[in-house]
């Protein structure tokens, strides 16, 4: 690959101050790889009373902003997922792979068609704490924002 046209640096927020990396935006024929790197994801734990913790959901959100606003549920401000085109959850452009922790370090490369580097500039990279289900609406149920960093040109 050359070099990325879109890049986000990732930091943690109040819920997991210790994530840290970066998600570079690749332009490629009919579409987009992106490339996450990323340190500090807190490791997988079984359910209890609930939803594990990871693998991680990870996800394009429609507004660049990493605002914290209420420190027990930071991020808000970067709004829903992005969904350019008002497709139902798990197939939003900004609907990702999840994120598996070893050892609090996961790294992937995937393709995607949804969208275009120069499409997703402007918006932002979530990681949550819960892995998404890609059926529940409109978000997956991926729980609290762990992770936020606004996608720019690189």
């Amino acid at each position: 690959m050359t070099n990325p046209a879109a890049i986000a640096d990732i930091k943690g927020g109040p819920l997991r101050p210790q994530i840290s990396g970066v998600v570079r935006f690749f332009n490629a024929p009919g579409g987009t790889w992106v490339c996450a790197e990323i340190n500090g994801l807190p490791p997988y734990q079984p359910p209890t009373n609930g939803n594990p913790v990871g693998p991680h959901g990870f996800h394009i959100h429609e507004f660049g902003t990493c605002e914290v606003g209420d420190p027990e549920d930071p991020f808000q401000a970067a709004g829903g997922h992005w969904d350019p085109t008002n497709q139902p959850h798990g197939n939003h452009a900004g609907d990702f792979p999840v994120l598996f922790s070893n050892d609090g370090y996961a790294k992937m490369c995937f393709f995607t068609n949804k969208f275009t580097p120069s499409e997703a500039i402007g918006h932002s990279v979530i990681i949550h704490r819960n892995p998404d289900d890609y059926r529940t609406q409109p978000a997956g149920d991926s729980g609290r924002r762990l992770a936020c960093g606004v996608i720019t040109e690189a």
